[in-house]
């Protein structure tokens, strides 16, 4: 099935961003391998711009927002429509290309996939409104999922491709709308500024990490029964309460290995019982162990 783009790969007209593209309704979907160190390469799109790191370091630079950052794999970067990014490629050569996927996704699309999301949520205001600005996040297990099978759908020629690819081109666009509103309400969290007590909540989950998960204290904090809780906190954060701890607890996992912390540090600073009981958690939600992700960070750091 992937015979189609590994061909399409391997034909180089270009030693930075050679891209193969793939196109359907509304959505169209780019491979980019950059074979030599490069700066400032221009990269824009009147579309959102949803891209996957799949190899190698790029080096984002945005000047609208003052933002320049390393872009790494099993990381998303999304773009605003006519919003501009320049790229430095430290690490890219020909033996080891850095490689990205772009998806470019129509404001149109946009527009429908949040429409549909209020309809189905019972407050009074709509809660999904695509914000025009920069999204750079680390990908969970179900965001790479849906990238492979999006990949997979493109290469195809069944009938049903494009139909395929509009579904899971529709559940891309509501996880990257309830990340914004995640991210919007965390920010509430952060300036103190509590209009619920979901927010209450997750203030003291964030700020009590290394704690077990306690349902009981959070429906006390949010001022709600059990059932109350688990709904509304669903609704607004779009998982479950112990999901989203052990979420959290990965990101700071993650933090703690890039300054260097070792694992069994990171462990119990977390309030897991054992580093190994860290390790299992960790691969499976970044796909390699902690001393291997954090051998890997300090390399691509030190390049």
């Amino acid at each position: 099935m992937l015979e189609q783009l590994n061909k399409k790969r391997q034909k180089i007209t270009s030693l930075v961003e050679n891209r193969v593209h793939f196109a359907s309704n509304d959505v169209e979907l780019s491979i980019y391998d950059t074979y030599e160190n490069a700066q400032h390469i221009r990269l824009y799109s009147s579309n959102v711009l949803f891209c996957g790191m799949l190899t190698g370091k790029k080096v984002m630079h945005v000047n609208s927002c003052d933002y320049h950052q390393a872009f790494l794999p099993n990381e998303s970067f999304v773009l605003a429509p006519e919003q501009a990014v320049y790229i430095d490629f430290p690490t890219a050569c020909f033996d080891r290309p850095t490689t990205c996927l772009a998806i470019d996704i129509s404001k149109d699309k946009i527009a429908t996939v949040a429409e549909q999301l209020n309809r189905h949520n019972d407050s009074p205001e709509p809660q999904y409104n695509y914000h025009p600005e920069l999204v750079h996040n680390e990908h969970n297990a179900q965001t790479q999922q849906l990238l492979n099978r999006l990949t997979h759908l493109f290469c195809e020629n069944a009938p049903q491709r494009d139909f395929y690819i509009d579904l899971a081109l529709n559940e891309l666009v509501a996880r990257l709308l309830q990340q914004q509103s995640r991210d919007l309400l965390f920010q509430q969290v952060a300036l103190c500024n509590f209009k619920t007590g979901i927010h209450a909540a997750i203030d003291y989950m964030k700020n009590n990490l290394s704690e077990q998960l306690d349902i009981d204290k959070l429906c006390k904090i949010a001022c709600m029964s059990r059932s109350k809780f688990f709904d509304q906190f669903k609704k607004r954060i779009g998982t479950t309460p112990q999901n989203w701890l052990h979420g959290q607890k990965m990101m700071s996992a993650r933090t703690l290995l890039e300054r260097g912390e070792s694992v069994t540090t990171v462990a119990f600073t977390l309030g897991f019982n054992h580093p190994s009981q860290l390790s299992r958690s960790f691969k499976k939600a970044f796909n390699k162990t902690p001393k291997q992700y954090q051998t890997l960070f300090l390399q691509q750091q030190s390049n």
